[in-house]
């Protein structure tokens, strides 16, 4: 039985994602100077491919088939951005797109934590009896 209707692990899942994506950006902010670094990305599954993979019930009539569930433990990864170079020494680390990124993030998680904070809220006062 699910207590929360889910939300509240939905809330989680999106706090560790904001968390690795802030991890991520400030790696790249801190290896801005670094010869050969490539900057890295943290990227989301697509919410309609969740849908899709979840709905759709596929039946593989030989191993060498492509399992349609073989990427569903981790809804988020992080990825090298190889394809670009600013830096004369290789490095592709653009720290005012960094810097935006990392704004970003920080209003997101904010949004989170107060959602969560609000949730929280609204079970306490129904354990005190609406006071």
């Amino acid at each position: 039985m699910n207590l929360f209707g889910g939300t509240i692990s939905k809330l989680e899942n999106s706090l560790n994602y904001a968390a690795i994506k802030n991890n991520t950006i400030s790696d790249n902010i801190a290896n801005a100077d670094t010869p050969g670094y490539k900057a890295k990305d943290v990227q989301f599954k697509n919410i309609l491919d969740d849908t899709l993979t979840s709905s759709i019930q596929a039946k593989r009539t030989t191993e060498k088939h492509i399992p349609f569930n073989s990427n569903q433990n981790s809804s988020y990864r992080v990825v090298s951005q190889s394809n670009t170079m600013y830096n004369h020494n290789g490095n592709n680390v653009d720290i005012d797109k960094e810097m935006t990124e990392l704004a970003k993030n920080q209003i997101y998680y904010n949004g989170l934590i107060d959602r969560i904070n609000g949730k929280f809220g609204s079970l306490q006062t129904v354990i005190r009896g609406g006071n």
